[in-house]
């Protein structure tokens, strides 16, 4: 059994002025992008060039911060938006939603591939690889901030959780059972989970695909089929959204909702790219 270390989530306080680990998180996704986006824009036949990463990654970030606030309203928060709608802009309060992220991505790689004058996959073929490194970063950062738990566990990698020490981890002991001195019952830590399959595993799996030449569509039907099957299954261990609960059976959450469209349009898309001939994209 481990026991939660309970991180201090601002890593650097200058008077006023306080860095949290969840914002350097976010910092060290897109560094990460920049980093191998380089990488893989030295290749000779590549759709980037490296001096264009950085207008891309721009591109990018604005898809990933204004679509996953507006997803996390949509979808996890839209009756707190509908009483109050300034709760869109309150972004100190937290609530970022990967898939409404991912659809921001979506809208911006588009823009981006017009610009260009390419086609739009080949645009999502070079960002897909991209990607799983930032989620590892953002899931070790809300690690440190102490949400997205998972539901109890007699597991040895079961966590037990400071309940009284972090009031964002207090719901959760009501929740999972009562209180063992300051520490909830073991419970899954699932961000670490999401961390270690939708960020490292997911990055090896398309990183080394891509390095190969792969049909147009090939990488980016890869990358929305492992993630979706991938946050589709740690749902089953991860707790829902208080406010929304479990959607239907007992067991659906919103989370593997959102799963769904990608697991099918992600088979749809290697289902295109490897049935018929077409142009390969070369990832170098």
């Amino acid at each position: 059994m481990l026991t939660y270390p309970d991180i201090d989530p601002i890593a650097l306080a200058l008077g006023p002025l306080k860095v949290h680990w969840y914002g350097l998180s976010y910092l060290a996704a897109f560094v990460a992008a920049w980093w191998l986006g380089r990488l893989r824009s030295g290749h000779p036949q590549s759709p980037i060039r490296k001096e264009q990463m950085e207008d891309l990654l721009f591109y990018c970030a604005l898809g990933v911060v204004l679509g996953g606030r507006l997803g996390y309203i949509l979808f996890y928060n839209f009756s707190g938006f509908l009483q109050d709608p300034l709760l869109l802009l309150q972004i100190w309060q937290g609530g970022m939603s990967f898939h409404g992220g991912l659809i921001g991505v979506l809208i911006a790689m588009g823009l981006y591939a017009r610009k260009l004058g390419t086609g739009f996959f080949q645009v999502a073929d070079f960002v897909a690889p991209l990607v799983p490194l930032g989620l590892f970063s953002g899931r070790l950062g809300n690690f440190i901030n102490g949400e997205l738990w998972g539901g109890p566990t007699d597991s040895a990698l079961g966590m037990q959780v400071p309940c009284a020490v972090n009031p964002a981890t207090e719901g959760l002991c009501l929740q999972v059972g009562t209180l063992d001195g300051v520490y909830s019952l073991p419970v899954h830590a699932s961000q670490l989970y999401q961390a270690g399959l939708e960020g490292l595993l997911l990055f090896f799996m398309l990183w080394l695909y891509a390095r190969r030449e792969r049909p147009s569509m090939a990488v980016s039907g890869l990358f929305l089929l492992g993630y979706g099957l991938f946050r589709f299954a740690i749902e089953f261990v991860r707790l829902p959204d208080a406010h929304l609960g479990y959607l239907a059976f007992g067991w659906l959450t919103m989370g593997q909702l959102l799963s769904l469209p990608m697991i099918l349009f992600g088979l749809l898309l290697l289902g295109l790219a490897h049935g018929r001939s077409g142009p390969k994209h070369p990832q170098g």
